[in-house]
């Protein structure tokens, strides 16, 4: 019963739409209508600028952190890391934004700040390394997905090695359209970095 009652909260948590709150509020748009359409936080830096798509990796990462912090405050044992992947099933579709979120990177991310900070840190040193080198936001994430796997298998931690894994997969299979673009040499390049 705890687990159905922390997932549906996690799920709730990760759907909470914030480049669209951002948009809407901050600026009076709707990202959905400009960009890729999508809602997270690289649509956001495209559309929106460095302040607002900061603010939404921001609260993309503390969507995947609270959904595994929330079980600690009630003193209930569950394995925490799979509530956080309600998170970034939240964040992906978003019961609040008809379904279309944004790519589980951040929210990811978040779920990884909340097991293991060591972790988070290095592999958002791995995304700030290679999106300076690529400029690809897309295949910098992609590449700290694996960056993710790979250090798990150091830690030699099963679940870590599966939850990493199976989020490293969603994230490649979210970017499918970004990986088509890279091979073409169509993919946008940041020009803040």
């Amino acid at each position: 019963m705890e687990y159905i009652v922390f997932a549906i909260i996690a799920y709730l948590l990760g759907s909470i739409p914030s480049g669209l709150i951002v948009g809407k509020l901050g600026y009076k748009i709707d990202i959905r209508e400009h960009g890729s359409g999508n809602l997270g936080a690289t649509n956001t830096f495209r559309i929106l600028g460095v302040k607002a798509g900061i603010i939404v990796t921001v609260a993309d990462i503390l969507k995947g952190t609270t959904a595994t912090l929330i079980p600690l405050f009630f003193d209930v044992e569950v394995y925490r890391l799979a509530i956080g992947l309600f998170a970034v099933l939240g964040h992906t579709y978003p019961l609040f934004a008809k379904f279309k979120g944004g790519k589980a990177v951040a929210t990811s991310g978040g779920i990884l700040l909340g097991i293991n900070p060591l972790l988070f840190a290095i592999v958002v040193t791995s995304f700030i390394l290679t999106l300076y080198v690529s400029k690809y936001v897309s295949l910098s994430s992609m590449i700290t997905g694996v960056v993710a796997v790979v250090i798990s298998i150091i830690l030699q931690d099963i679940g870590l090695i599966i939850v990493t894994v199976g989020l490293a997969a969603f994230v490649f299979y979210r970017h499918s359209e970004n990986i088509k673009r890279i091979k073409n040499k169509t993919e946008p390049k940041i020009k803040w970095m």
